[in-house]
């Protein structure tokens, strides 16, 4: 059974062989280059950068981000429950009932985060 594994085995040692090498022959071959600040600073598409690299952003764009990802995953969950709809009904109504259950905890969770403000960008 252990010489199933040889080949992964080797494998494995080929690839960290490999990664130290390349490491290896960078730090003899490369060379070390002068540092100032010229060269250290961000190319900018010949522009001189200004200001911060990362611009701010609400906390409100985060929370809508947020809430479509949440939304999105959710009809993500109903699309194989609605190409299979007919064939599950008519087997039992007790698919219909608990994804009734599960869309109407989301539109809970939707009134719920309207209430709350959180798809208002004014405030």
């Amino acid at each position: 059974m252990l010489y199933d594994y040889l080949p992964v085995l080797f494998q494995v040692l080929l690839v960290i062989g490999f990664a130290a090498a390349v490491l290896l022959l960078s730090v003899v071959f490369g060379r070390t280059a002068k540092r100032n600040a010229t060269k250290d600073s961000p190319y900018e598409c010949g522009m001189v950068p200004v200001g911060e690299g990362t611009p701010r952003f609400s906390v409100k764009f985060y929370l809508v981000a947020m809430l479509f990802v949440i939304f999105d995953i959710e009809v993500v969950f109903m699309y194989p429950w609605a190409v299979q709809f007919r064939d599950l009904v008519t087997e039992s109504p007790v698919a219909l009932v608990s994804m009734a259950g599960f869309a109407g905890t989301l539109a809970i969770a939707y009134v719920y985060a309207l209430k709350k403000g959180a798809l208002n960008w004014k405030a």
